[in-house]
């Protein structure tokens, strides 16, 4: 095992499926594919790589390549063949052309925020060297590798590396790896903004290119031990996924205000962190899927579902966005922690101008658990005065001394399985002692801190504060009475028998998801309408999905899964007559943005 290549508390994915016992939270789940279709190992690669005259290897950012190349050599020259390797790395453009390229997108000095990335990858290479590249006669097969290979036109066996985002980030933090065309590692924070605007952009693009050409797909996120898997049996398995359900593999992560609910209800996390903050339960740009074969378990980035079966996935709502999954889901625990940040998400318009993002944060806050005491910030108290707020923002920033933010921002207390509303532009934070549900709009590291309690992240460094973008994006009109009004969900039950009651927790004319709370025993019906659903089950201990396309498949508390538009029809099923309680998210028929800002136009903000 290569060391000390990553830095987290989180285990790597085992590399035998292990199923969670007791009905416990899953933190590996897995969606089976048939018998004999993942394999493993170095031996049984370069078995494979052996009875080719010419193979070339691409690969996601964040590969250790030489620790690759160097594991199927040595197994190459087991079995007699030599192999002529060919780094495709030798002939990218020099580092100080690469930074020049990409320093448009990189916004400055700003820590966070830069432009989405509309470069090319081919963008990065001396092209004219590339095509130039040449193989060996006198070796028995000529191996191209490294990010980019395919460039160099050659044709033989297409491999193609992944790895997932979040180990990424956690090889990054141990300075095992670097951003695309760099020499060195940089600070991880640097690394993680140049990754999102830059390298992800570039390389999910080139990726989409590929995914219907790679022969062998390999899953690079155990140095010694890859799992690969042929292209054609993952793209089968991506449409099996695509008409059935999926859930994605959930990530955890400590932070500055985390709690201890995730640690204490999810028992087989590792407990050597001061806390957990967030589960990432369905942010896709980093989430990725796994697949079970023979007990062998292999995991694939979540966009290749979409390149390959965003219509099935999306329905009705495929030509708007495409390769994008939309709704996000996530867990923010405040539990024996502390409040997550006074924020605010931005503006549309703004973050198009601003940021290259076509929609933005609109989320809503569902309260899964909380204690006795706790509430949520939200909206502004009555009669606030915008520069008032602003002075007082911007000198507790530069004298370093807390504000009684109470004095300007309002809160509501919380109650288990309210429903808060956020559209953009909204001023908000959960306070302590919640578990939230977060159901958003897939943008998510869009947002403005305004007042984060004088505190300093796990590093021991200030988090960033943004009040001038902030203030540009506030609404000031959702302040006292309308808060209440306009910004705490309403229930509605709209259907209901003996067995079963839906209720309609209603959402913000801004939000472009609405949300049904299923609450039932023995069984339920569903049709998609051409609509993908993400679900949650929010009480009960387990509740049991059945899919037109044959599966059956269990869920326990608190898991998030999705049901895609293709699935057309499905039933749930409530184990031994109990009651469960499960929250479907889908699309609002008929949304436009245009109806939704045109409602608000002249509003003084």
């Amino acid at each position: 095992m290569t060391q000390n290549f990553r830095k987290t508390s989180q285990r790597l994915l085992p590399i035998n499926h292990q199923p969670t016992p007791n009905g416990q939270y899953d933190i590996y789940p897995a969606f089976p594919i048939g018998e004999g279709q993942i394999g493993n190992g170095f031996s049984a690669l370069a078995g494979i790589l052996s009875q080719h005259t010419t193979v070339i290897i691409d690969g996601f950012i964040g590969v250790l390549w030489n620790q690759f190349r160097a594991g199927v050599d040595k197994s190459m020259k087991s079995i007699g063949k030599k192999a002529h390797w060919v780094d495709v790395a030798t002939i990218l453009k020099p580092e100080e052309e690469i930074n020049k390229l990409v320093a448009p997108y990189l916004g400055g000095d700003d820590p966070i925020f830069g432009t989405r990335c509309d470069l090319r990858l081919k963008d990065f290479f001396v092209i004219e060297e590339l095509e130039r590249l040449s193989t060996d006669p006198d070796s028995d097969v000529n191996i191209i590798y490294g990010t980019g290979a395919s460039l160099a036109g050659w044709q033989g066996l297409l491999l193609y590396i992944d790895v997932p985002k979040n180990e990424i980030q956690f090889r990054a933090r141990a300075g095992s790896i670097t951003n695309l065309g760099i020499a060195k590692p940089a600070a991880p924070k640097s690394m993680y903004k140049r990754f999102f605007f830059v390298d992800w952009e570039v390389l999910n693009s080139h990726k989409a290119e590929l995914v219907t050409q790679v022969d062998w797909f390999i899953d690079g996120q155990r140095p010694d031990e890859p799992v690969f898997i042929t292209g054609e049996n993952l793209r089968d398995g991506l449409s099996q996924i695509s008409r059935n359900y999926f859930r994605v593999r959930p990530w955890f992560e400590p932070g500055a205000w985390g709690g201890q609910w995730i640690k204490e209800k999810i028992p087989q996390l590792p407990k050597n962190v001061p806390n957990y903050a967030w589960s990432f339960e369905l942010i896709v740009p980093e989430n990725g899927l796994i697949f079970e074969s023979s007990d062998l378990q292999l995991e694939a980035s979540f966009d290749l579902l979409m390149y390959t079966q965003y219509e099935a996935v999306l329905g009705n709502w495929a030509d708007t966005y495409r390769y994008e999954f939309p709704i996000r889901m996530d867990f923010l625990d405040t539990f024996d922690g502390g409040n997550l940040s006074v924020q605010v998400h931005p503006r549309p318009e703004f973050l198009r101008k601003n940021f290259g993002q076509s929609y933005t944060q609109d989320e809503t806050y569902y309260i899964l658990d909380c204690a006795p005491d706790a509430e949520v910030y939200l909206g502004f108290q009555e009669n606030v005065d915008k520069t008032e707020f602003q002075n007082a923002l911007e000198t507790s920033q530069k004298e370093k001394k807390a504000i009684d933010i109470k004095q300007y921002v309002n809160t509501v207390q919380a109650h288990k399985h309210d429903l808060f509303l956020i559209p953009h532009g909204t001023i908000h934070g959960s306070g302590k002692n919640n578990l939230v549900l977060e159901i958003s709009a897939t943008t998510y590291i869009f947002t403005f801190k305004l007042y984060d309690w004088m505190r300093l992240d796990l590093d021991g460094k200030p988090r960033p504060i943004n009040i001038k973008r902030g203030m540009k994006n506030l609404y000031f009109y959702r302040q006292g009475k309308r808060v209440e009004q306009e910004l705490v969900s309403k229930p509605k039950v709209i259907e209901r028998d003996s067995k079963y009651q839906i209720v309609h927790l209603p959402t913000h004319p801004a939000h472009f998801y609405d949300v049904h709370r299923l609450e039932f025993k023995g069984t339920l019906d569903i049709e998609n309408n051409g609509s993908c659903h993400v679900m949650s089950l929010v009480e009960g201990d387990t509740v049991i999905l059945e899919t037109e396309g044959g599966y059956q498949t269990q869920f326990n508390y608190a898991e998030t899964f999705v049901i895609p538009a293709a699935a057309n029809k499905y039933r749930l099923i409530a184990p031994d007559g109990k009651l469960v309680k499960v929250i479907k998210v889908f699309f609002k028929e008929n949304w436009q943005e245009d109806d939704w800002l045109s409602q608000i136009k002249g509003v003084d903000s």
